[in-house]
């Protein structure tokens, strides 16, 4: 992680994200702490990464969520020479859908 955004208050908000339990956690908490419209970029933004890991163009991904080029292209760099945050959740994500459409 990036030196300049680590010390003990954000290591306490992260701790405080992994203590919740359920989606029901989650969305309170968030609701709680952040705007809606930041809530509904940062998903937008994990929306963005899955579409430029699926190999969809720019244009697409512009039609499809009504963001800029400018945010596509930030999380397009943090795909490409980020810390694989993003990949990490895809996976995790990616995983948790096969599992549940096993169940299905």
């Amino acid at each position: 992680m990036n030196g300049k955004l680590r010390d003990e208050s954000i290591d306490r908000l992260f701790r405080g994200i992994l203590s919740l339990e359920t989606l029901e956690e989650c969305y309170n908490f968030f609701e709680d702490i952040c705007t809606v419209a930041e809530i509904k970029s940062l998903a937008q933004r994990l929306q963005v990464a899955g579409m430029l890991e699926r190999g969809k163009t720019y244009t697409d991904i512009c039609e499809a969520t009504g963001v800029s080029t400018a945010t596509i292209s930030r999380v397009n760099r943090c795909l490409e020479y980020g810390s694989d945050g993003y990949k990490l959740i895809l996976d995790r994500l990616a995983d948790y859908d096969h599992k549940n459409s096993d169940n299905s």
